[in-house]
C-alpha cells in the first residue's frame, strides 16, 4: 500500500517529441518504486495514461478523478486501482488534491496550466499545504519560468510567492525536492 500520494498534472496527448512520452512513464515507474500513490486525472491517453501505466505496470497503486461527461467519452483508463467519477471539472481538481500530499506538472496544454497556476494560487493562499512542482523536461516549461520572473520584477508576484515553485530537470530531482519537502513540512 502506497505511503504517500501524489496529483500529477499533464497532457491528455503525447506531444510530438518522444522524450515528454520517456519522462512521464518514467515518472510512473519511478513513483511506484519509491511506494508513491498516483493522483491524476483517470484518463488513459497521452502522457496522463504513460504516467498512469508506469506506475501500474510496476506493481503501483493509481486512482483516477474524471468527470463524468469525460468518462462517457470513454476516455477513463480502464485498470485503475481506484476511480472516482465526479459531476464537473472543479470537482475534479479539488477531489484530486484533496487526496494528495503535492503535486507535480509535466508538459500540457491549457488544462495543465490551469491547474497548476489554480494549485499555486491555493498555495499562495495557505488553502493547499503541499509543495508544487514542475518537470522541465526539455525546457518545455523555460518560458513560463521567465514570465514568472518577469511578474515578480514588475511587482505583480511577491519573490517568496515564486519561490513555492519547485522546478526539476528530472524524475529523480523532482521525486528528491518533494522527498526533502515532506521531511522538512510533515
Amino acid at each position: 500500500m502506497a505511503t504517500q500520494s501524489l496529483v500529477v498534472y499533464c497532457a491528455s496527448s503525447v506531444g510530438v517529441n518522444p522524450v515528454y512520452n520517456q519522462v512521464a512513464t518514467e515518472l510512473g515507474e519511478k513513483m511506484a518504486a519509491r511506494n508513491i500513490r498516483l493522483i491524476y486525472g483517470g484518463g488513459g491517453f497521452g502522457l496522463m495514461g504513460n504516467v498512469a501505466d508506469g506506475v501500474l505496470q510496476n506493481g503501483g497503486e493509481v486512482t483516477g478523478v474524471i468527470p463524468n461527461f469525460l468518462a462517457d467519452l470513454e476516455v477513463a483508463h480502464k485498470t485503475l486501482t481506484e476511480i472516482h467519477f465526479v459531476e464537473t471539472m472543479h470537482e475534479r481538481k479539488y477531489k484530486m488534491v484533496q487526496l494528495a500530499r503535492g503535486v507535480i506538472a509535466l508538459p500540457g496544454g491549457y488544462g495543465t496550466l490551469d491547474e497548476l497556476f489554480e494549485i499555486l494560487a491555493w498555495r499562495q493562499l495557505k488553502i493547499y499545504d503541499g509543495p508544487v512542482a514542475i518537470i522541465n523536461t526539455n525546457g518545455f516549461y523555460d518560458l513560463m519560468l521567465q514570465q514568472l520572473d518577469r511578474m515578480v520584477a514588475d511587482g505583480f508576484l511577491k519573490a517568496e510567492n515564486r519561490e513555492l515553485l519547485l522546478v526539476a530537470e528530472s524524475v529523480d530531482q523532482v521525486l528528491e525536492q518533494i522527498a526533502d519537502f515532506w521531511e522538512s513540512a510533515y
